[in-house]
């Protein structure tokens, strides 16, 4: 059960928590291996597997999270090639009326995300989600991903807030214990972050299925 009465700030994820991350996990591991395989004359499966590796040594990092980034590392226009899929880009199930409520009341409600400017403007451009929010803190402004405890303080910095008071709802463990080490009491994150794989069952947090479980009044499963 949440306390709403305990919380004045929530933070809210984009991507495997207000957005499907089905269009992402698709981009990554069907469309740009194919996109690569077929500019640099490889094999889907060469590429995929080449691929595959070469992105797991950036994972959790700032640089990860950067199409200008992959864009020069891969000799391909990353932003692009993500507005060919730009159709997929979903809002997860009862996340507009979650969003809808916590505007209605008297919380702050920031979202934090770790997506690139450029990320966020290609889905918003399709879902604008952007209204529902006091502010939107992207985490290339301060030069730190959410996985490291420097963009915390940076956030304290930017909008105050008491992390004794502050729910973040989060689909990466990593991002969640780092702030649960910066001080944040209340941490949910989510058990299907993408829509088309399976239920996650091993989550060191607390989870939810979809935002009408946490709505006031009802409890957590």
């Amino acid at each position: 059960m949440i306390d709403w009465d305990s919380i004045d700030t929530v933070l809210l994820d984009m991507d495997g928590t207000l957005l499907d991350l089905h269009f992402d996990n698709y981009f990554w591991v069907e469309h740009l291996p194919l996109a690569y395989a077929q500019k640099h004359q490889l094999s889907p499966e060469s590429a995929s597997e080449w691929l595959k590796h070469r992105l797991s040594r950036d994972v959790g990092t700032l640089q990860w999270y950067s199409p200008d980034y992959w864009s020069q590392q891969l000799d391909l226009d990353v932003p692009a090639l993500k507005r060919e899929l730009k159709h997929m880009i979903a809002v997860r199930p009862y996340a507009l009326k979650f969003l809808q409520q916590l505007h209605h009341s008297h919380r702050d409600v920031v979202m934090v995300t770790n997506a690139h400017r450029k990320v966020l403007e290609i889905k918003m451009d399709q879902v604008d989600i952007t209204t529902w929010f006091d502010r939107v803190v992207v985490s290339h402004d301060f030069d730190v991903p959410k996985e490291q405890q420097a963009f915390w303080c940076k956030l304290q910095e930017l909008h105050a807030f008491d992390p004794a008071r502050t729910l973040l709802i989060d689909d990466t463990e990593s991002v969640l214990h780092s702030a649960q080490q910066y001080g944040i009491a209340h941490l949910l994150t989510l058990l299907q972050p993408d829509s088309k794989r399976q239920k996650r069952i091993d989550t060191h947090f607390p989870g939810i299925h979809h935002f009408d479980e946490i709505m006031p009044g009802h409890q957590l499963p």
